[in-house]
């Protein structure tokens, strides 16, 4: 591989580093983000010179596919994730899904906000709880933007005739046992060619015809 990359010319060079460049970006881009709640503290009571883990929140940015870890001990503490009401009351007997473990992933499937509290109803008073709000996928909705509906098809609307003017009667139906005329076409044939037209016609053509016999013989 190394050969062949120093065998390329300048250019190919270029292209072949500016390739790889683009591919690490998708790569980061489509991998997911594990975060650690609390940092190094974890999933705890907030001192008071702690940042709050609402606060740690806003400052991260949670999108579909990430995922939050838990640190805590699991015989003192658990995690709980619930909905809004369970959370503003800290409710622990009302949620979702509960963990004990000590050491719980829990992933973001969707976009939208994630409310967890304390399994203590005692530490859940004392702000052991968060709200996580994921990004919503742009890229979806991009695609929902840009999807245009087609136009019916020209032939599919009906002409209506419009009325007689005031004044005037409608022309009546044929009668019976008579057939329709067909419609007059209102264009009017194309004029006969004019003499000089003719006599231009016949030069160009016989102009035409000496040209294409004299090339023949100079060949």
């Amino acid at each position: 591989m190394a050969n062949t990359i120093f065998r390329l010319n300048p250019q190919n060079k270029v292209l072949y580093a500016v390739g790889l460049f683009c591919l690490m970006l998708l790569v980061q881009k489509g991998a997911a983000t594990q975060f650690t709640v609390g940092g190094s503290k974890g999933w705890a009571i907030p001192s008071p010179n702690d940042v709050h883990f609402n606060q740690w929140a806003e400052n991260n940015r949670f999108q579909i596919g990430d995922s939050l870890l838990f640190n805590y001990q699991p015989d003192q503490d658990s995690v709980l994730q619930v909905n809004q009401d369970s959370y503003t009351n800290c409710n622990t007997d009302s949620y979702q899904q509960k963990y004990t473990d000590g050491h719980t992933v829990v992933q973001l499937p969707q976009s939208g906000p994630f409310y967890f509290i304390s399994g203590n109803k005692d530490n859940c008073q004392k702000n052991e709880k968060m709200v996580v709000i994921v990004l919503a996928d742009r890229s979806n909705r991009s695609q929902d933007t840009n999807t245009t509906t087609s136009p019916p098809p020209s032939g599919s609307t009906d002409i209506i005739p419009s009325p007689a003017p005031a004044g005037e009667e409608s022309p009546s139906p044929p009668p019976t046992g008579e057939e329709t005329p067909a419609p007059v076409s209102e264009t009017p044939p194309p004029p006969p060619p004019s003499g000089a037209s003719s006599i231009f016609i016949s030069s160009v053509t016989t102009l035409g015809a000496f040209t294409a016999s004299s090339l023949y013989f100079l060949l």
